[in-house]
């Protein structure tokens, strides 16, 4: 989950319709690969000499003891004079006997990962006993450089709107290159690169600048994607990684997207199951029933949509995004139901945008109805629709694929049946994000092409059984592709990722980021397995 972060009103749609899938899709805009070495090219040195000056957060929620600083990167490493930007950092200082730092990922593509350390700092606190824990926002996202797609009512999450649009492939394509065109002209020259590969090249620059030797990294979801390209890159320099929610780096897009809308299918199936068993529940107790509601809600909202506190209209579509974002953890599904229940009995949206928007627009008001105090940050300018805008660009720069308006034309129909069919409720949203990389530039093949039969020292891979959004034979399909460096660790409980839910898996990664002792590969967690 995104960390809470209050925001000023910005796209119509941009923010509502598509911020909650945190999952991965894939699709691609050009990007140079790693083919100097950094610290050796001249052109380069200053941004690995540079140092990070540390100072206490601005915010009236940070914490008292967490540090921020920056750390300046080329917008374009083939041209590194051509200009810069700042990446923000956040750390959270060692407190026993040092041996470096650990950056932290937590995913996305489009997350912060300031705010998100901010909110959820103590998850990772035994690790202070021997780093420094840092986090960071990569280029594009939260507070470097955030990549924007403006106030386009008619472009990308309004595209949701209408179903048939998805009927109509002539209107559907215009409206798909309009919202390209209009991301492009928000977004600044950060856009054309922004995709992992950049953000790779990034993370070694934050290395050098923390003064290590080698990169010790934690990558959850998008984060193992970021982690394995940066092993792929710089093999030589990859110290301790861990990788949780294991992402595919070969399935095609729309075979993604199916995977994703299946996933999640399941995890709104066990959510109505459990809200069923609560007279609260405001779909009932009987499931079967209750999963009928939820369509019927999604459907009535797409033909009349609601009125948020923003003054903008939330759709089927934006609820789809919410309850998506709300089935990552069973922590949040007691949120989820009230937020729900205020949407279903008092028409109250504030609960549901909070979740649609990853947290980036309104806090879940409390039972009495009154607002959590504070956030993390007021005075950034950051655009509200930062989190959908953000994830598309990675993930459309991160994948060759680009269909052209023949196949779109020709596939649709056929797409579509297949979305419906792997989920009633999330099928059209999934795929119209699948779609949303058409009008984009081709993105690059290095992840496909490059990013396999690693020689690195071994990394630790965690797959979920129950994860909705990265399913578990995609870490043993990264794994076999990484090749003999991977372990996997087999972590047979439920949830996105292991580490925050499983304290056997918080464990086992905590004994390699410290002590470098690794579970042999092929080891499980079991569901109950606390001790």
């Amino acid at each position: 989950m995104l960390a809470k972060l209050s925001r000023r009103p910005a796209s119509r749609r941009c923010a509502l319709a598509a911020a909650a899938v945190l999952t991965l899709l894939g699709a691609g805009l050009p990007t140079t690969t790693a083919d100097t070495d950094g610290d050796r090219d001249p052109q380069l040195s200053r941004f690995y000499e540079q140092k990070v000056s540390w100072k206490k957060c601005e915010g009236d929620q940070m914490p008292a003891d967490l540090q921020c600083g920056k750390v300046t990167v080329p917008v374009d490493y083939a041209h590194p004079k051509a200009g810069t930007l700042d990446l923000a950092l956040a750390r959270y200082r060692a407190t026993g006997d040092k041996r470096g730092s650990v950056l932290l990922n937590f995913g996305g593509p489009g997350g912060p990962g300031v705010p998100e350390l901010a909110y959820g700092g103590k998850d990772f606190m035994e690790l202070t006993d021997r780093y420094d824990v840092v986090t960071f926002d990569p280029r594009g996202v939260g507070r470097s450089s955030p990549v924007s797609c403006g106030d386009n009512a008619d472009g990308f999450a309004a595209l949701g709107d209408d179903p048939a649009d998805l009927s109509d492939p002539q209107a559907l394509l215009a409206k798909l290159k309009k919202a390209a065109a209009a991301c492009a002209e928000h977004s600044g020259p950060v856009l054309p690169h922004i995709g992992t590969v950049n953000a790779a090249r990034d993370l070694d620059v934050m290395r050098a600048a923390l003064r290590d030797k080698k990169l010790n990294f934690l990558g959850f979801s998008y984060g193992t994607r970021l982690g394995a390209v940066y092993a792929a890159q710089f093999p030589d320099r990859v110290g301790r990684l861990v990788l949780d929610g294991v992402d595919t780096l070969t399935e095609p897009l729309a075979e993604q997207g199916i995977v994703g809308a299946r996933g999640q299918q399941v995890a709104l199936d066990d959510f109505v199951n459990w809200c069923a068993e609560d007279i609260a529940c405001p779909f009932g107790q009987d499931p079967r029933r209750a999963r009928e509601e939820v369509v019927r809600l999604v459907r009535s909202l797409d033909e009349d949509p609601v009125p948020t506190d923003f003054g903008e209209a939330f759709s089927g579509q934006d609820l789809v995004g919410a309850i998506g974002q709300g089935l990552y953890s069973r922590d949040l599904w007691p949120a989820l139901e009230r937020a729900l229940a205020q949407l279903v009995e008092h028409g109250d949206t504030s609960g549901v945008v909070a979740f649609a928007t990853g947290g980036l627009a309104l806090p879940v008001r409390d039972p009495d109805g009154s607002e959590p105090t504070g956030s993390l940050a007021d005075e950034e300018d950051i655009p509200l629709d930062n989190l959908p805008a953000a994830l598309m660009a990675i993930n459309c720069a991160d994948d060759p694929d680009r269909p052209g308006a023949e196949q779109v034309t020709a596939d649709l129909k056929r797409l579509r049946a297949a979305y419906d069919q792997a989920s009633p409720v999330f099928g059209e949203y999934r795929l119209i994000q699948v779609l949303m990389c058409y009008g984009r530039p081709k993105g690059t093949d290095y992840i496909r092409e490059k990013v396999k039969d690693l020689d690195t020292p071994k990394m630790l891979l965690i797959g979920t059984r129950g994860d909705p959004a990265t399913p578990y034979h995609w870490t043993v399909e990264t794994a076999e592709r990484l090749g003999p460096s991977a372990v996997v660790l087999d972590n047979r409980s439920a949830g996105h990722t292991g580490y925050g839910s499983s304290k056997c898996v918080h464990r086992k990664v905590d004994d390699f980021l410290l002590y470098g002792s690794l579970p042999p590969s092929g080891s499980s967690c079991g569901a109950d397995e606390d001790d």
